[in-house]
């Protein structure tokens, strides 16, 4: 007795979709234009937090919120850029291949918050480093504020 039950599902009459050419050429250029909105949030909300860290307490804290938010963004992008090749190229969406850059965007960024505290002379402000971090993680924020949500 076989028990699949995506097979069971076709023994009851279910079909999987199937999407058309357009409808999958519409639905990579929406979520291409998520993607890309929401990078740009997180990099406005990066941009911000080094600003305002400047403004409070001068270099090192900008200086720190740079490297806070580089820890997020900079692995982020690098996925995000490798989803965009993926939706551009008409690849079929591989779970395995999501699971695995989420996998490198927290090892990189684990990285990245590892060579800050080894390289630390002195200068590093942690709670501007954190500032910076937690302002690109929440960039998604930015994109509800200005209703922009993909």
């Amino acid at each position: 007795m076989n028990t699949d039950p995506f097979e069971k599902q076709q023994l009851d009459g279910y079909q999987p979709l199937v999407l058309s050419a357009e409808q999958k050429a519409t639905m990579a250029k929406k979520a291409s234009k998520g993607i890309v909105h929401a990078l740009s949030a997180q990099a406005l909300m990066g941009v911000l937090a080094v600003l305002l860290a400047f403004l409070v307490s001068g270099t090192n804290a900008a200086a720190s919120a740079l490297i806070g938010a580089a820890a997020y963004f900079v692995p982020n992008a690098l996925f995000a850029l490798r989803l965009l090749l993926g939706l551009l190229g008409g690849g079929d969406a591989s779970p395995m291949a999501f699971f695995w850059g989420e996998a490198f965007k927290l090892l990189a960024a684990l990285l990245i918050l590892g060579l800050a505290v080894v390289t630390d002379t002195g200068w590093l402000s942690w709670p501007a480093l954190l500032f910076g971090l937690i302002c690109v993680l929440k960039g998604y924020v930015l994109l509800l504020a200005l209703r922009k949500m993909p």
